[in-house]
C-alpha cells in the first residue's frame, strides 16, 4: 500500500496551513496529489488555493466552506495560538482566545466539513493537540487546557462519525523544531531535548508524515486515536 492510497484526487483543508507545521503538511498532501485549501488569517502558498478565514468565527468557517468548487473530504484541523501566562496572572481575554481558536475552531471546522464527508460516505478527521494537553505545562492554562479538551473532541467526533464513514483522530506533537521553535531561549530547547527519550526533537515533517498516515488508506481501520509525535518526551 502506498502511502497516497486514499489522498490522490481528494480535496483538503488544513487550517493554519501557510506556516510551521500546517505549510509542510499542506506541501506533503500536494505531493500526495490532493486539491488543498488552506484556511489561515493570512499568509500565501505557490499551489494551495489560501482562504482568509477566522477559525474562531463560525460565520466564517461556514462561508469559506461553502464556497468551495468541491467538497473536502480529508481535514487537518492544526491552526492554534498561544498566550501563555500564569494561571494567576492570566487574563480573561488570553485565556478565552486560546479556547476560541484551539478548541472552538476545531469544532467549527467539523461542524461545517462534516455533512459533505457524511454525503459522500468517507471522510478523514486529523486534529492537531499537543502532549501538553495530556500532562499540563506551566504557563499553558489556557492551551493544555484547549488541547485537553481537543481530544475529548476528536473521541466523540470518532464516535458519532465512524459509521458514517469517517475517521477521526489526533496527532499530539511535543516540541517540533519549527522557526518559531528555533528562536527559542536555548535553555528552554535543551529542556525539552533532555526529556526527549531519543535525543533528539521532532520537526515538522515528523508531524505531517503522521498525519498523512492518518488521513490515508493504510490507516483506515484507525478512528479516535492520539498518536503522540514526541521523541519520548511524554514518557
Amino acid at each position: 500500500m502506498r502511502l497516497d492510497d486514499g489522498i490522490r484526487g481528494r480535496v483538503a483543508i488544513v487550517t493554519g496551513g501557510a506556516r510551521g507545521i500546517g505549510r509542510v503538511i499542506t506541501d506533503v498532501l500536494i505531493e500526495c496529489g490532493a486539491t488543498v485549501h488552506v484556511f489561515d488569517m493570512d499568509g500565501d502558498h505557490p499551489v494551495a488555493t489560501v482562504h482568509q478565514v477566522n477559525v474562531a468565527d463560525p460565520d466564517s468557517v461556514g462561508a469559506a466552506v461553502a464556497c468551495l468548487p468541491q467538497p473536502a473530504t480529508m481535514l487537518v484541523n492544526n491552526a492554534g495560538i498561544t498566550r501563555d501566562r500564569s494561571l494567576l496572572k492570566m487574563s480573561d481575554a488570553e485565556w478565552k482566545s486560546v479556547i476560541d481558536v484551539n478548541l472552538g475552531g476545531v469544532f467549527n471546522l467539523v461542524r461545517a466539513c462534516a455533512p459533505a464527508m457524511v454525503a459522500s460516505g468517507k471522510g478523514r478527521i486529523v486534529n492537531i493537540t499537543s502532549i501538553n494537553g495530556m500532562r499540563g505545562k506551566f504557563g499553558q492554562a489556557n492551551y493544555s487546557a484547549a488541547k485537553a479538551g481537543l481530544i475529548g473532541l476528536t473521541k466523540t467526533a470518532a464516535r458519532e462519525l465512524g459509521p458514517k464513514g469517517i475517521t477521526v483522530n489526533a496527532v499530539a506533537p511535543g516540541m517540533v523544531m519549527t522557526e518559531m521553535a528555533r528562536a527559542l531561549p536555548a535553555e528552554v530547547i535543551d529542556r525539552a531535548r533532555s526529556e526527549a527519550v531519543l535525543g533528539e526533537l521532532a520537526r515538522p515533517e515528523d508531524i505531517a508524515a503522521a498525519v498523512v498516515f492518518l488521513l490515508s488508506d493504510a490507516a483506515r481501520m484507525i478512528t479516535g486515536e492520539v498518536l503522540r509525535v514526541d521523541a519520548g518526551q511524554y514518557m
